[in-house]
């Protein structure tokens, strides 16, 4: 956590230029994460604040306790074995937890001090929140699923032979499985279980995203 500021030493050891980009996207994830939960209700300049404080200070020491090798969460033991202050060295191959929950936490607590829309729905009809757009929702999920298929086969952090290709090849394969199998699950529980017992796909695409998000740990 002491070194590296303005690329110092990366030309020195030129794979972390590698770790800087892909890092970095990371770390953005985590920054837009928050967007959603406070759309519409916070102003530009308060939004670039509070991402700022987030990437720069909060997502950093996560990502140092978790995948630096020398944080509290995961490091090396007298012995060379990987563990942590607990016992057992915290995993997380793609950031189920190190950049999403941060991002989702970041985001409970922006919506928290935004506060509700207070006099933005004047009725309880359901029908208020209903999104303006399923195909745009759908489109948008897409692109996200996409995107991760960069994030989780891209966490083997190299693919030069066979045996790292072939790891990278079964995060892609689970990072396919996951999803489907979690957005049927939804699909299936809204039209048979639980409300509005109809065919929604937007809560099809909710459980999408949720597979992604809970499988990039152990994908």
């Amino acid at each position: 956590g002491a070194k590296g500021f303005f690329h110092q030493g990366f030309w020195e050891d030129k794979t972390s230029f590698r770790i800087w980009l892909f890092q970095g996207a990371f770390c953005a994830t985590g920054g837009t994460i928050v967007s959603g939960a406070m759309a519409e209700r916070t102003k530009l300049k308060g939004f670039g604040i509070y991402t700022l404080v987030l990437t720069s200070f909060i997502y950093p020491v996560v990502v140092y306790w978790s995948w630096s090798g020398h944080g509290f969460l995961n490091y090396r033991d007298d012995s060379g074995k990987s563990v942590s202050i607990i016992g057992p060295a915290y995993s997380d191959f793609a950031g189920s937890g190190v950049v999403h929950m941060v991002g989702g936490i970041g985001a409970i607590c922006g919506s928290m001090i935004v506060g509700p829309r207070l006099g933005r729905f004047a009725t309880d009809d359901d029908s208020e929140f209903t999104g303006h757009s399923v195909p745009l929702c759908v489109l948008g999920t897409f692109f996200l699923w996409f995107g991760w298929y960069g994030f989780n086969p891209g966490s083997t952090g190299a693919m030069h032979d066979a045996e790292t290709a072939n790891l990278a090849s079964l995060v892609a394969v689970n990072t396919t499985i996951a999803p489907c199998l979690s957005g049927l699950l939804v699909f299936f529980l809204r039209a048979k279980v639980v409300s509005p017992k109809a065919l929604d796909v937007s809560g099809f695409c909710n459980g999408i995203l949720a597979g992604l998000v809970a499988q990039s740990a152990g994908c």
